[in-house]
């Protein structure tokens, strides 16, 4: 691979150079007022007058020839562009919006759901609808008013131009987190293998669940999943993400239309064919490096191009070869021209210089070096050690730290502020803070802390337990707890029941064991404003960011049934409580803000039972740590040889999945587990070197900071100086050894680069050994033979004029 010049890489760097889309003070970047005019004039519109269209974060834009762009519609944010033979369909933020001339636009949402966002001034609370997280969107190449789109609950199905959306499930009914949506018309194979007629096939993707399909016109349509033929990770038993689907377009030898079914997959270098008739995939393409994303696929005459790492790409479905797309170098700097992040183009023919025009999607892709938060640069490349405040609550304990931090190359501490039981742990200014708040015994001089941190220049981060908070819910008699409407009392999980029996044996009742949490109502404004209020003068008193944990409802307990929120405003869920805090708490904090999730919740696109959903807070926050703590996963995850390095690959490979999940919208800072636990792995790999490997595993997969955590402080026992970037590792990674991008989620690099080079010895594994270990299936295929590519069809536009049925 070749490294990227430096002219394109300043090119590429307007592409999302941008104002924040949060309510910040300051701008962190100041804009050119005007893009560098070429002398010649850029062609910006095929002969048809089809414009090159700009979706981004600020809107729809129309690029010019003078290389400038014209707002088109700028009420919310353009994730998609599709056209269709009749329409334009945009998928936005206020949902989906239509045009037929891009002058008139109408909002085409009936039957889609709505959440019930709540924002606080300080002084009245104002109720509104927001549309939902819309995922994906996709129209029938034979019929243009027949359109799929999907939260991350369900799909939804239109068939008059989006006039109406009727709900028809999901593969999952109990787990979110859908990522893509396909339809199309389908052949119908009678049992002898001829065709008799087509029929309406929906497909959709889950992170959990894998691929699924959907006939909707059979008697009783129902949803089923393929597994067959497409990759997991080894030791896993689900199939990898998919992060596109596309239905494409084919004329065979005697005129006959039909449409054919590739996919992609988010975390694996690999694009398939669907095989309809046999219903398992056939893998056609797989990439060089051990992890990389292929995604926003989009038909081009006999080839399907999509968004990559830093670059546009081609894959030809004759011969099945990928290359760079060459006209991308020619008018990429035009996707700068809105001065805003850009998200989806529609790119003409005369521009792209193909046989038709480009739906391209997911450009985040394009630039992953930078990231898109205006905060990004501010809390990058932290590496922190977590310190409780007990341990800081005297000279002597200051100074452990300062040498904790010197001693191993870090510039951050982590250290908690509000703990987990609500203490503050500092004695606060701020009248508010006075009245509600509970200070502990163990507080610090705060004042005095970051004074004497900072003579290191170290990065302070402020903890604060948001909904967890036993003081709070004391207050006012109860006032912010979670409820227990049956007792009338505050709700407190239960544990377990025991019975209680008398002398002679006989069960006289019952007695709870409860949890040691007490909750606080995640609907209640003024609950935001408390947490937020501690935020705000951590930050006026010298800390640099603030990161908020339990960031969610409760979700342990045998009375989870009667647990009620009377802070709960009409037409509100557990999504619209979490999105309306954080969009607060962003509008209100003037620093970087950070959010502490499960390492499943990382790993997975999908909240699970916690709603702690990156795609969905990534839009609020600036720094996402996961806790990819090894002990805490299912001790057979990513447990093959060779063993020792589980702990490398379970962060190399998870924080690059979260970066993916979130767009490049945050940092992601993981959570290293410099603690022993006595499961089976711990008790066999646990030293310094299991932890130093999840170091390495970060570093090797993104490169933008971690945090230890040790609750004791113990941390010379268990940690070694930071190998800063250039630094070979002293073991054989398989995987690292295999990737030549390093970091991986980065633009290309010198694959001659001694610092992306694995370490040479009698462990080193052949390509061929590596793939057969990365393309595990739950069904054997054929790697080196993958597709024929003799077959005989044609590969065309959409929408033919044609009678599918």
């Amino acid at each position: 691979m070749k490294p990227i010049s430096v002219k394109i890489c300043l090119a590429l760097s307007l592409l999302f150079i941008t104002e924040t889309v949060f309510a910040q003070t300051k701008p962190l970047y100041q804009l050119p007022e005007t893009l560098p005019e070429k002398k010649v004039t850029f062609k910006e519109k095929d002969k048809d007058g089809t414009p090159f269209l700009l979706g981004t974060d600020k809107g729809l834009f129309k690029v010019l020839g003078n290389g400038t762009a014209e707002p088109v519609w700028t009420e919310g944010k353009v994730e998609r562009i599709i056209k269709t033979a009749a329409r334009w369909f945009f998928l936005t933020d206020k949902g989906i919006i239509s045009s037929s001339d891009l002058i008139t636009f109408t909002e085409r949402n009936a039957g889609l759901p709505f959440l019930t966002v709540k924002s606080f001034d300080g002084i009245q609370k104002h109720l509104e609808q927001k549309a939902a997280l819309l995922k994906d969107i996709c129209a029938d190449p034979f019929n243009p008013d027949i359109l799929v789109t999907a939260t991350k609950d369900a799909v939804y199905l239109t068939r008059d131009g989006g006039q109406n959306w009727e709900n028809i499930g999901s593969a999952s009914k109990y787990t979110a987190g859908v990522k893509a949506v396909a339809v199309t018309h389908m052949p119908i194979y009678e049992k002898d293998g001829t065709i008799n007629g087509s029929e309406l096939v929906v497909f959709m993707s889950h992170p959990i669940y894998g691929f699924s399909y959907y006939r909707a016109d059979a008697r009783k349509p129902a949803w089923f999943d393929v597994s067959a033929g497409f990759a997991a990770m080894p030791s896993m038993t689900q199939v990898d993400e998919i992060a596109d689907i596309l239905p494409v377009m084919c004329r065979d030898a005697n005129g006959n239309y039909f449409a054919e079914v590739y996919l992609s997959q988010t975390f694996l270098p690999n694009i398939y064919r669907f095989n309809w008739k046999d219903k398992k995939g056939e893998k056609v393409y797989h990439g060089e490096e051990q992890t990389d994303t292929i995604d926003g696929l989009c038909q081009s005459g006999s080839s399907i191009v999509y968004s990559a790492l830093g670059k546009i790409s081609v894959f030809s479905l004759g011969d099945k070869t990928v290359t760079e797309l060459e006209s991308y170098d020619t008018w990429k700097n035009r996707l700068s021209a809105a001065h805003a992040i850009v998200n989806t183009a529609y790119v003409p023919k005369v521009v792209c210089g193909l046989d038709t025009p480009l739906e391209l999607s997911e450009l985040w892709l394009l630039n992953p070096d930078v990231i898109l938060t205006p905060w990004g640069e501010v809390a990058n490349k932290k590496k922190a050690v977590y310190s409780s405040v007990y341990q800081l609550r005297n000279d002597k304990g200051i100074e452990k730290y300062r040498k904790i931090v010197n001693d191993n190359k870090l510039n951050a501490v982590v250290i908690d502020m509000k703990d987990d039981y609500g203490l503050l742990r500092f004695e606060p200014e701020s009248p508010l803070l006075k009245e509600k708040g509970k200070v502990t015994g163990y507080k610090i001089d705060v004042d005095k802390l970051v004074s004497d941190f900072k003579k290191d220049g170290t990065y302070l981060i402020g903890r604060i337990v948001v909904f967890k908070d036993r003081n709070l819910a004391g207050y006012g008699k109860g006032k912010y707890a979670v409820w227990n409407y049956k007792t009338n009392s505050p709700w407190v999980g239960v544990r377990s029941y025991e019975n209680i029996t008398a002398e002679d044996g006989t069960v006289t009742g019952q007695k709870a064991n409860y949890y040691d949490e007490n909750w606080v109502d995640p609907y209640s404004e003024e609950v935001w404003e408390y947490n937020v209020e501690i935020a705000k003068e951590l930050i006026k008193r010298g800390f640099d960011e603030i990161q908020f944990d339990y960031i969610r409802f409760p979700t342990d307990g045998l009375n989870m049934g009667s647990a009620s929120y009377r802070w709960k405003d009409k037409g509100m869920d557990k999504e619209s409580a979490l999105v309306s805090f954080l969009s607060y708490a962003r509008k209100n904090i003037d620093a970087p803000i950070g959010i502490d999730i499960y390492g499943a919740n990382g790993w997975y696109r999908s909240g699970t039972r916690t709603g702690q959903d990156v795609e969905l807070m990534s839009e609020y926050v600036d720094v996402i740590c996961p806790m990819f703590y090894p002990s805490h996963f299912e001790q057979s995850f990513l447990d093959y040889s060779p063993y020792e390095e589980r702990p490398y690959r379970i962060f190399f490979y998870g924080s690059y999945r979260n970066t993916v999940i979130g767009r490049n919208r945050i940092v992601v800072r993981p959570w290293l587990q410099a603690f022993y636990m006595g499961v089976r792995y711990d008790r066999k790999y646990y030293d310094k070197n299991y932890v130093s490997r999840e170091v390495f595993g970060v570093r090797d997969g993104i490169d933008r900071g971690y945090m230890y955590w040790n609750n004791s402080g113990g941390y010379y026992e268990d940690i070694s100086p930071d190998p800063e970037d250039t630094t070979l590792s002293p073991w054989h990674h398989n995987e690292a050894a295999k990737q030549t991008r390093i970091p991986a989620f980065s633009k290309e690099t010198d694959p001659n680069d001694s610092s992306t080079e694995g370490i040479a010895g009698e462990n080193i594994v052949s390509k061929d050994e590596m793939l057969s270990v990365w393309n595990t299936v739950l069904e054997q295929e054929d790697y080196e033979n993958p597709v024929s590519t003799s077959r005989n069809f044609l590969i065309v536009e959409p929408f033919p004029a044609v009678n599918h049925e």
